[in-house]
């Protein structure tokens, strides 16, 4: 396995870098869920974080770490919203041009969102692939940096601050339920949590339409999906063919991977807000889809952190 140029240094290096423009996210008890799945369970809600969702990590320690020559030339992303929206707002607090790309599948709510932070919002193709090829390109014709949403070393840094904070505030979690997509969030969290303790558990819930990491996993190699309509329009897109890091990150780190379907995930959304009071959308309800969906074994008498990644839905899709 080729080696990873990622240590648990480099997250606590991000986590003094960012800390002016994150703020440490609460990690709620469950006891709904722990009477259902005999686990005692803790919920981290990323999705109160100031842009709605853990992005801002990881665009934070990667735009703060660019030299004053790259902040002048400016940054460029992809996105299918929250990292977007997190570039964005970063940007802004900076002086930093950003542009921002986003297929057409990004809801309305996520394209106003980035719109009002100030960045130049283009919409282009009709997945996240096509968004980035072009994204690239205009990022050579532009002379700009490109802020990966998930495949940078000091983007999955950011994202794992998270980790940090867990074993902080929990310091006898044994088992984390993460969201999984392009793999920077779960990468992220389950190096900092592996090498502290490699017998915590590091579970990944993504989507049955369009797994991308799922099935490059069951593949041993990157492989393309189609990428189709979900309620968990955050972890929707391929890994990109070039992918350097978080396959390999989430090969060596992670224990186990599970799918939720649509009905699960909409049980899982509509559960954060009657139970517990919280906007979370579909990509950020998929760890409780799975706990709601016992699609996890042998997490009674565990310790389990489930992450709510983000919250950034549109209330009409939600109410619905």
């Amino acid at each position: 396995m080729t080696p990873v140029p990622i240590t648990v240094q480099d997250v606590y290096a991000a986590r003094q870098r960012i800390s002016g423009l994150i703020q440490p996210t609460p990690l709620w008890e469950a006891a709904d869920l722990a009477a259902l799945t005999g686990a005692e369970v803790r919920l981290k809600l990323e999705n109160q974080q100031t842009t709605g969702s853990f992005k801002l990590r990881g665009a934070a320690n990667k735009i703060l770490s660019l030299t004053p020559a790259e902040k002048t030339r400016g940054v460029i992303t992809v996105s299918s919203g929250n990292h977007g929206r997190a570039v964005s707002y970063v940007a802004g607090k900076l002086g930093v041009k950003a542009v921002i790309c986003l297929p057409e599948t990004v809801p309305p709510n996520k394209r106003e969102a980035i719109r009002s932070l100030g960045a130049e919002t283009i919409i282009h193709g009709q997945d996240a692939d096509e968004a980035m090829r072009y994204a690239d390109a205009l990022c050579t014709e532009r002379g700009m940096t490109m802020i990966h949403p998930f495949d940078d070393p000091r983007v999955i840094a950011g994202q794992g601050t998270i980790g940090l904070e867990l074993l902080e505030r929990w310091p006898m979690l044994d088992t984390v339920v993460v969201p999984l997509s392009g793999g920077g969030l779960l990468a992220g969290i389950a190096l900092a949590l592996k090498q502290a303790n490699p017998a915590i558990r590091t579970i990944g819930v993504s989507q049955e339409r369009g797994p991308a990491m799922v099935e490059s996993l069951r593949a041993g190699k990157i492989v393309e999906i189609v990428e189709e309509p979900t309620l968990a329009d955050a972890l929707a897109g391929g890994l990109n063919w070039d992918n350097a890091y978080t396959f390999p990150l989430v090969q060596q780190y992670v224990d186990e991977t599970v799918l939720v379907s649509e009905a699960e995930i909409a049980a899982g959304m509509t559960h954060a807000l009657h139970q517990h009071h919280q906007v979370v959308e579909g990509g950020g309800a998929v760890g409780l889809a799975a706990l709601l969906h016992h699609k996890i074994e042998g997490l009674a008498g565990h310790t389990v952190a489930v992450v709510i990644s983000g919250g950034n839905v549109d209330i009409n899709k939600l109410m619905h």
